[in-house]
């Protein structure tokens, strides 16, 4: 028999989620999602418990992102219906995260991608190692930053947010603390006893403060952070109110990174920087809700579109790293943010 792709154990007063497909570096499937959403309802409700852990098996991956093969076998064959499925559970999902009444607690220790940032970065608590590597790269395979990017990347400092979202860039632990998207870091070597303090924790009613004592106690500095370093280029480059505008600006300024930058942001689709720039923009004035609503729009539309499957099939499927993409305006922006035929994202 195959093992199980998510476990659940209880330890203590800690009620433990792993992801457990190592080999695929812990990439979130349907089928886990529908086991970890009812796993929280039932913890929720549960005296017992009194936190909840999420981490991911092995040593190279929390979660690598969602089953981008899945999406595009369903997106190729024109099973709306799968991506329909797909997409409004993990929302929901998304969301059962950031509402949860307990401590959450997210051990993103390794690569965090895509839907493993939505299991994660929703959470009352995100803590970082050293082998922490987060990053948004949804561009570089024709789409967007979904799961909750439309709400957390414009509410990281300055236009960061719009920088990672463009660029895909990548980050360590340090920038993940002064993003906001990490809270604590733990060094690797700790993670073991962390979880040992954290099932201690029995008492429901005091969780949420014994959480903060414990992560408290085993968080240690990263040092500084590169972002930091940088804030102000970025926020001054990646000012512009269009995409046209921010392009031009790195274009424009002779400082080396911006010519690097715009190099990286060249090498991604074009319609799904499009989509990013609008989505961050508008992302800035939403609330938790309304984002994930617009983004399960975009999500229909835009898988459904040329630059997802080509992304994927260059990326993932031939893996020749040579996508060709629709040229710039070959497709409709204003209609991803339209109305779709399969309907709109509900919640409970």
């Amino acid at each position: 028999m195959s093992e199980p792709t998510v476990l659940f154990e209880p330890r203590g007063g800690a009620g433990v989620i792993t992801l457990n497909r190592p080999k695929a570096l812990n990439a979130l499937t349907l089928e886990q999602i529908r086991q970890i959403d009812p796993a929280l309802q039932r913890w929720a409700a549960d005296p017992s418990v009194a936190t909840v852990v999420i981490e991911g098996a092995g040593e190279k991956a929390f979660c690598a992102g969602g089953d981008i093969r899945a999406l595009y076998d369903a997106a190729s064959a024109g099973d709306i219906a799968f991506l329909a499925d797909f997409y409004r559970e993990e929302y929901r999902l998304n969301r059962r995260i950031k509402t949860y009444a307990k401590p959450y607690v997210a051990l993103i220790d390794g690569i965090t991608m895509g839907g493993g940032v939505g299991l994660s970065v929703h959470g009352r608590y995100r803590v970082a190692t050293e082998r922490t590597l987060f990053a948004m790269p949804e561009t570089g395979i024709g789409f967007f930053p979904d799961v909750g990017g439309t709400f957390f990347l414009p509410r990281c400092p300055g236009r960061i947010g719009l920088y990672l979202g463009l660029t895909g860039a990548r980050l360590k632990a340090a920038d993940m603390l002064y993003t906001g998207i990490a809270t604590h870091h733990v060094p690797s070597s700790a993670i073991e006893d962390l979880k040992a303090a954290l099932a201690d924790i029995t008492d429901a009613a005091d969780a949420d403060l014994q959480v903060q004592a414990v992560l408290a106690r085993f968080h240690q500095d990263p040092g500084p952070a590169p972002l930091a370093a940088k804030r102000a280029l970025i926020d001054r480059l990646f000012a512009g109110d269009s995409l046209d505008a921010v392009l031009a600006a790195l274009e424009a300024d002779p400082d080396p990174w911006a010519a690097e930058t715009l190099k990286t942001i060249r090498t991604k689709s074009p319609y799904a920087l499009a989509v990013t720039f609008r989505q961050l923009r508008d992302g800035a004035g939403l609330d938790f809700d309304q984002a994930m609503a617009l983004e399960f729009t975009l999500g229909l539309h835009v898988a459904a579109a040329p630059d997802f499957r080509e992304g994927v099939r260059a990326v993932i499927v031939d893996k020749d790293n040579a996508p060709q993409w629709q040229p710039p305006g070959a497709l409709s922006v204003d209609e991803a943010f339209g109305p779709h035929p399969a309907g709109t994202l509900t919640f409970e």
